[in-house]
């Protein structure tokens, strides 16, 4: 199937559910121009409105997770997947769970984690937790597409993948317009000036540049004096 018609969809989303987004877009458009999909086993966290999830299962996935962190948020992914997937939807299994608190193994990790309402006092929480977690969450020599916004620092983002075992590269970039809730925050609104390259502003109007980036695990193997848990612990 081609990439653009991968990405045409029926969704349906109720009032407690984040429609698309402009990163939710462009994480898609790089799912469908994707080559680390088909016959791999894939987690999603964060699914949403199923948009990923649809282009997931369409490009071949073996198998996906696809999390949420509610039930009533996970039934409309379910909803959604199973309206645009028919049979092939059966190779999804929906699961309730708090960001990376998910059993591991995967080939393939993909999410857009929340950074302008986080809720969290750092704004970059869920980033960093990925990056940091994403290893346990991966089988060797898996891989990691995710989404972000240069005002969550994209510079920092990169440094941290190489930190944490990951080689990693920028798929695909897009600039675009903030959105209007940006402007409702002034804590935010005075954070992103700290951030090298966070934003730009051409005639008067506020850009940032969202990100898709891809991290490949190396391959590692913690030294014999690591203090790791044993049978007895």
């Amino acid at each position: 199937m081609p990439s653009d018609e991968l990405l045409i969809m029926d969704l349906a989303a109720g009032a407690d559910d984040w429609s698309p987004t402009p990163h939710g877009s462009a994480l898609a458009e790089a799912l469908a121009a994707s080559d680390l999909i088909d016959g791999r086993s894939v987690l999603e966290l964060g699914a949403g409105v199923g948009n990923h999830t649809i282009v997931i299962v369409r490009k071949g996935a073996r198998s996906v997770v696809a999390t949420e962190i509610t039930a009533a948020r996970a039934a409309t992914t379910r909803a959604n997947v199973e309206r645009n997937c028919g049979a092939a939807a059966d190779r999804v299994e929906y699961r309730v769970a708090d960001w990376i608190r998910v059993a591991g193994g995967f080939d393939l990790v993909v999410t857009n984690p929340p950074f302008a309402q986080s809720g969290q006092r750092n704004r970059r929480y869920f980033i960093d937790a990925l990056i940091l977690g994403a290893p346990h969450l991966l089988a060797e020599g898996g891989d990691l597409l995710f989404v972000q916004s240069s005002m969550a620092d994209i510079a920092k983002t990169m440094r941290r993948l190489d930190e944490n075992g990951f080689d990693a590269e920028i798929v695909l970039e897009r600039s675009g317009p903030f959105r209007s809730y940006y402007f409702d925050d002034p804590s935010f609104m005075e954070e992103i000036k700290t951030v090298p390259n966070g934003f730009e502003i051409r005639d008067g109007t506020h850009y940032e540049t969202l990100y898709v980036v891809h991290g490949k695990l190396r391959a590692w193997s913690p030294p014999a004096t690591a203090h790791l848990p044993t049978e007895d612990a």
